[in-house]
């Protein structure tokens, strides 16, 4: 410290627990943005209220004020232009000593703060100090974040429960099976941070992705396609079939910690292998750890539509007997997760905040990157396939019709197969399952579920949202096809 500074205190036992950190560690000021939190500062001198004292924040390489990644603050008041964002402020809070130069500060970063780990400074006496780093993370306990959650229940199991369930099977035989999130482990400070600066975003771009990282939508789109290591550092390479024996087989996997650690260990290379219950428990291990509230979902009888046409197509010849493959595939189960977050970007008020489906399992690009979401569960359910981002991949996985046809002619659509007992883990501490079917799709075979179908093909052919929602279905014939699919993606 110089001169002007003798000491500082950064409280983190007591801000950490404030700020629900305390388990990540007590070491390192870890704090969540639109909450304040208290610094000391022991001064050389008594401290007038009026005194000069400013605080300088920043993070990222190309710390900016209009970018959001830097803010200088406190007295006197800096000028602000129109075009700054992420203002941080102070306030001396009451059990400041200033006689004995003891200037205790209450510190707010704003709610649109980028998420990341900043250096902070202060001016005093015209002469800068450095005084270290701290962390900040998204706030499900503000009600200005946009992750806000209201419900506590919900927030300890979707942000601070570290172990959970994740269902696989098939549809006639449900099981789960234990998963360690271990999203508070002190290695996952530095792990989950370093993911963010090794996407391919950030390469390119540095500072316009810190910049970004105020935006949950934005991060949780960055984390869904560095899960996957395809076309980048990513943490995962995945297998659907053996041989494994240069890597450890997906089945073998019973939590994320270790996972995250070989690859942070290894210089960012991909670790093998995994299947999408395993991509699916390292992105909420990462996404928990940010303070987006997460959780593991499973679809039983999955569908896998490859050209967006809301379909799954089967063909036969005359004999019943396949005659070419398809693309298109039913799965006993896939897993994804969702994260709780507002939908702004969609400009229809509140209508599509909550739950949105994220699946870092690498199936499809999504412009141009193996990601997927984040996709509004409310917009699967209603049938508004239009909406960023992969709306009609992940309705067809819940909801598409599978046609089959014999040659070139259609014998039959099924339209109940697709997509059954959803689930994720019940809140609390219970390994229940928690069927959340009818939040993506209305009850199977009903008016209503048939007309969302129609809406959804409507929205992805028109491109415009417009279209006739009225048109009656053709004529189906009935007929029993047994699946022998087993594989799982």
């Amino acid at each position: 410290m110089s001169a002007g500074i003798k000491n500082v205190d950064f409280h983190c036992q007591s801000n950490n627990t404030a700020h629900h950190t305390d388990e990540i560690t007590t070491k390192q000021l870890i704090v969540r943005r639109g909450q304040s939190f208290v610094l000391t500062l022991e001064l050389t001198r008594p401290f007038n209220a009026y005194d000069p004292l400013t605080l300088t924040v920043e993070t990222g390489p190309s710390p900016s004020e209009r970018c959001g990644t830097r803010s200088e603050f406190g007295n006197p008041s800096p000028m602000y232009t129109s075009d700054v964002k992420a203002i941080w402020k102070y306030k001396i809070d009451q059990h400041a000593n200033l006689q004995r130069g003891i200037v205790t500060l209450c510190v707010t970063p704003p709610v649109d703060a980028p998420v990341g780990k900043y250096s902070l400074s202060a001016t005093v006496d015209c002469e800068s100090n450095t005084l270290g780093t701290l962390v900040v993370l998204f706030n499900p306990w503000c009600s200005d974040d946009w992750v806000y959650l209201p419900d506590e229940r919900e927030r300890q199991e979707y942000v601070m429960n570290e172990d959970g369930y994740i269902w696989k099977g098939t549809s006639d035989g449900i099981c789960s099976s234990p998963w360690i999130f271990g999203q508070f482990e002190e290695d996952m400070v530095d792990i989950c941070l370093k993911m963010l600066d090794v996407n391919p975003k950030y390469l390119r771009d540095p500072a316009a992705d810190v910049s970004a990282r105020c935006n949950p939508i934005y991060v949780s789109r960055v984390v869904s396609a560095m899960i996957n290591s395809n076309g980048d550092h990513g943490v995962l390479e995945g297998r659907w079939n053996e041989p494994y024996s240069d890597g450890i087989p997906p089945t073998h996997w019973n939590g994320s910690v270790k996972i995250l650690r070989i690859w942070y260990g290894s210089y960012c290379k991909g670790v093998k292998y995994g299947q999408c219950w395993v991509f699916a428990g390292v992105m909420c291990t990462v996404m928990r750890f940010l303070g987006i509230p997460c959780r593991v979902v499973t679809n039983f009888q999955s569908a896998h539509d490859t050209n967006n046409s809301l379909t799954i197509d089967e063909f036969y010849d005359e004999h019943g007997l396949t005659s070419k493959t398809g693309a298109d595939s039913v799965w006993n189960f896939h897993v994804w997760v969702e994260g709780w977050m507002k939908r702004p970007d969609l400009m229809k008020g509140d209508s599509y905040d909550g739950w949105q489906v994220l699946d870092p399992t690498p199936q499809e690009k999504s412009e141009g990157v193996f990601c997927c979401g984040p996709a509004p569960v409310k917009a699967i359910c209603q049938g508004e396939a239009n909406l960023k981002y992969d709306v009609p991949f992940v309705f067809a996985e819940v909801n598409a019709d599978i046609v089959r046809w014999m040659v070139s002619r259609k014998m039959h659509s099924d339209t109940r197969t697709v997509g059954k007992y959803i689930s994720t883990k019940a809140v609390g501490y219970t390994n229940a399952r928690n069927d959340i079917t009818d939040s993506y799709k209305p009850r199977e075979g009903s008016a209503n579920e048939r007309a969302v179908f129609r809406r959804a093909l409507n929205r992805v052919n028109s491109g415009d949202g417009q279209g006739d929602e009225s048109r009656e279905e053709p004529l189906k014939v009935e007929m029993k096809f047994k699946q022998v699919k087993s594989d799982v993606l």
